[in-house]
């Protein structure tokens, strides 16, 4: 039988022991499906995308049913590293080259979009959720430093971006003194958030304005028609319109999706409080994300825990000892930490696609289908929920631009993802060790 990571990995119905879970006020839970049930749109996956279609469909007074196998939250859109970053996933002059300029210009645009959204969203809706502006890009080595000032003056040049600055090393390592890093970037356009804070307060803002959120909703499976009908253990959903919003957790539910969208697993911890240390790690409150393909990505919690993003894993099982599979990386960038009390570690499951882009696809006339955020989901996910309900009304030019991204399936299908991928990136953590 295959794994099921809805529940391989986590408590059925039950957030993760994580610093998130241990700081954010839960809400009430939501009552399961039960019975038949009609709806103009059915949404199934209670993260970034689907609260974000959902909300957005309800504001234009359509009724929705969103069916979560867990908890609103549950998934990658509570456990993440909380960067809201700039640009798409790949970078500006990547997507020049595979999709031309006038396509990567309406891209770019999308970007700052996902950030106004985000930032729009927090603001009309309340959500406390400790939102500070600051990413700081940091590289290992003087030709990564090189490449990274060039792309900066790239996006200041071409896409008119001056809120993103280039750094030498003495100005990196004020911000950020780790002995690792000798230059980078410092993007003040981008952002840092608590993840399940604000995956909460769209949940909270969706069933304020109409939304039927139903937890502990498994999705069973699907008949797609002119209308579409969704099966769970105590219920159905007929619905005008199907959207899915299941990222890494969408199990067979659709196999051309699948095929192209790869669950992957990785790991925060949060240390104590580290008092007057904390500005050994970071002298500004702003997050950080390195050059290393297995990113490390990290920043400050509001009470002072350094939460520390990193580490390898193969396969769908989280590792025995997460806290061991984090503390290594976070000692190569913070040797001084060896001995720092960790007091929360946790594994999440994200999505990636061969291209790190996003895939946004049209399944059928009334199916859409968004995932495969490749770390960049805070924004992009909400983003695509947004771009879904536009869709769904009549105006799909967003959709249809980032739907446009090629999208090649993993060799192999989906038997031979997981194991290629093992095979892909022991390659890629050999290279970021020997530096080349």
């Amino acid at each position: 039988m295959a794994l099921n990571l809805l529940y391989s990995n986590d408590r059925k119905g039950e957030y993760p022991s994580s610093w998130y879970a241990a700081t954010a006020t839960a809400l009430a839970p939501f009552a399961p499906l039960q019975g038949d049930a009609r709806a103009d749109v059915c949404i199934v996956g209670a993260g970034y995308t689907g609260l974000s279609a959902a909300l957005h469909l309800a504001e234009t007074g359509r009724s929705v049913i969103l069916l979560e196998a867990n908890r609103v939250g549950f998934g990658a859109s509570g456990r993440n590293g909380g960067q809201l970053g700039s640009g798409q996933r790949m970078g500006q002059d990547d997507l020049e080259g595979l999709m031309g300029q006038d396509d990567a210009t309406k891209l770019w645009q999308l970007s700052e979009d996902a950030k106004d959204l985000v930032k729009s969203l927090i603001a009309r809706h309340d959500i406390d959720c400790d939102l500070k502006p600051g990413i700081a890009h940091a590289c290992f080595s003087k030709s990564e430093v090189r490449h990274e000032h060039s792309y900066v003056e790239h996006l200041q040049n071409r896409y008119g971006y001056s809120d993103i600055t280039a750094l030498d090393e003495q100005a990196l390592q004020a911000v950020c003194p780790s002995p690792a890093y000798v230059g980078g970037s410092m993007d003040m356009g981008a952002a840092h958030l608590h993840p399940l804070k604000y995956a909460l307060g769209l949940a909270r803002a969706a069933a304020a304005a109409g939304v039927r959120i139903c937890e502990g909703s498994e999705v069973l499976d699907i008949v797609e028609d002119t209308q579409v009908r969704l099966r769970t253990a105590n219920g159905s959903v007929t619905a005008d319109h199907l959207i899915l919003a299941c990222n890494g957790y969408l199990g067979g539910l659709n196999r051309r999706v699948a095929g192209r969208v790869m669950p992957i697993n990785n790991f925060i911890a949060a240390t104590e409080p580290l008092g007057d240390d904390a500005a050994r790690v970071l002298a500004q409150d702003v997050a950080v994300a390195d050059s290393k393909f297995v990113v490390n990505y990290f920043r400050l919690s509001h009470d002072g825990r350094l939460l520390f993003g990193g580490g390898e894993s193969y396969g769908y099982r989280f590792p025995s000892d997460i806290m061991a599979t984090v503390r290594k990386p976070m000692c190569e960038i913070f040797p001084h930490l060896h001995d720092v009390k960790i007091d929360y570690a946790w594994g999440g499951t994200l999505a990636i696609t061969m291209k790190r882009m996003p895939y946004l696809v049209r399944l059928a006339p009334n199916v859409l289908s968004a995932s495969g955020y490749s770390g960049h989901g805070v924004g992009t996910a909400t983003h695509a929920g947004q771009l879904m309900a536009q869709a769904i009304a009549g105006d799909s030019d967003g959709f249809d631009t980032m739907s446009r991204v090629p999208a090649p399936a993993f060799p192999g299908g989906t038997a031979m993802r997981s194991p290629l991928l093992a095979l892909a990136m022991t390659w890629f953590s050999l290279r970021d060790r020997l530096g080349v």
